[in-house]
């Protein structure tokens, strides 16, 4: 019985793991100059310091999200991370960042609720009313952020500034991915911020 419900879960994993890669596989490059135009690039979250500075993997999406607008491939940036509390705050620091490269005040959204890939994406469309973008993250988190926005209702591509992350922990969580894609959970909501209009407007949702 035991073996029987080992293989079941590996089984699980494993088709989970290829339904997500499979769904993705054409929407994903390493190379920017294939791209289609978007209105924006999403910047999902990761963990940022104590002192505000950004750690290195959000540190190399918010270059690449820089880029990408500085090329003129997308119109807007929207950052999307954790700031659910007072003591920390992923979205300010890369809202700031994203100024400091260079990037218009009014071209910058913020995104205080991106506790997960699936909130990230799901607000974007739901809060932000997206409907084209670039999602900028490393090779082992792309193809379900892909999956993701698709389900949300967003025409994505994968953008893979770096081909590494977590790949261990990303096999499991594209199951959890794949459930998400069909249930669709519901997301913390608030007011609309469309991403055709002014990112300060979405600023003041957490000081």
């Amino acid at each position: 019985m035991v073996a029987a419900l080992g293989a079941l879960g590996v089984g699980v994993v494993a088709t989970a793991n290829v339904v997500v890669l499979l769904r993705a596989d054409g929407d994903l490059t390493t190379r920017a100059g294939e791209l289609a135009p978007a209105q924006v690039v999403i910047v999902p979250g990761s963990h940022v310091r104590a002192d505000g500075t950004l750690g290195p993997v959000v540190a190399e999406r918010v270059g690449a999200a820089v880029a990408l607008h500085r090329a003129g491939t997308v119109e807007k940036v929207l950052v999307s991370g954790d700031h659910g509390g007072a003591g920390y705050d992923e979205t300010g620091p890369m809202r700031d960042a994203v100024m400091a490269a260079g990037v218009p005040p009014s071209d910058v959204f913020t995104d205080y609720a991106g506790f997960s890939t699936w909130d990230t994406m799901s607000r974007a469309r739901e809060v932000f009313g997206v409907e084209t973008a670039v999602v900028v993250t490393q090779g082992a988190y792309a193809a379900r952020s892909v999956d993701l926005a698709a389900a949300a209702g967003i025409e994505a591509q994968g953008y893979v500034v770096r081909e590494g992350g977590r790949r261990g922990r990303e096999v499991l969580a594209r199951v959890s991915g794949l459930v998400e894609s069909v249930v669709r959970p519901e997301v913390t909501g608030g007011p609309t911020h469309p991403i055709t209009g002014d990112g300060r407007a979405s600023w003041a949702e957490r000081s």
